[in-house]
């Protein structure tokens, strides 16, 4: 990716991007997960009394599924089931990480959380400029029984606080293998290219205001 370039204490795999190959290592059992919450709500969702936040993302909107604990879930207006669904945008804030310094910390102890949960398939680091901290990436999979996840994190310091930013992508079916190795050959590179280029973030306090779901 333009602009990027191989975080060493990533580890050697930061600069792999042949999902294919990688695929085939990653069929392991485990889910994602953002330190600090799940990655998906169990409960059924309940019509807001208000119109959902929407974002967009690589030409997709993604409507305001979720939040507690400061975590925050859109997926796609036909994708609203949370125990079942198919791409979803998660944002994560880390108040406590203050620092450019601490989000690099954050992004080294949320990969060693990956690698004990699933295959990290690339890492990445956006150098700072005279104008930007730096960033962060994590490309990851995770697999279940019967469903294989794609997790591409970008990790960036807005407003004073960390912010993960998770674009996911779940294929369901045993084997989920082929289409996952399909989908990553063919629609990885773009995933992860909108994810790094995506400017229009919420703001903090957007996100404060979003319900806290039961």
């Amino acid at each position: 990716m333009t602009g990027l370039r191989c975080q060493a204490r990533f580890g050697d795999n930061c600069v792999m991007t042949n999902y294919r190959l990688l695929l085939k290592l990653s069929l392991v059992a485990g889910y994602l997960l953002v330190p600090g919450g799940p990655a998906a709500a169990a409960d059924p969702v309940k019509p807001p009394a208000k119109p959902a936040m929407t974002l967009e993302l690589g030409g997709t909107a993604y409507l305001h599924r979720w939040t507690k604990n400061n975590e925050h879930e859109f997926t796609p207006q036909n994708d609203a089931d949370l125990q079942k669904w198919h791409d979803m945008v998660t944002l994560k804030v880390y108040e406590q990480a203050t620092t450019p310094e601490k989000i690099a910390e954050l992004a080294n102890r949320m990969l060693t959380v990956y690698r004990a949960n699933g295959k990290v398939l690339k890492t990445a680091s956006r150098p700072r400029t005279v104008d930007r901290p730096a960033e962060h990436l994590i490309v990851a999979m995770f697999g279940s029984p019967d469903a294989l996840e794609a997790a591409f994190v970008r990790l960036m310091f807005v407003d004073g606080a960390g912010l993960a930013v998770v674009y996911s992508h779940r294929v369901y079916g045993s084997p989920a293998g082929p289409a996952m190795s399909k989908w990553l050959e063919t629609d990885g590179g773009d995933a992860e290219r909108a994810l790094m280029e995506w400017k229009q973030l919420p703001k903090a306090a957007a996100l404060k205001k979003l319900p806290v779901s039961p």
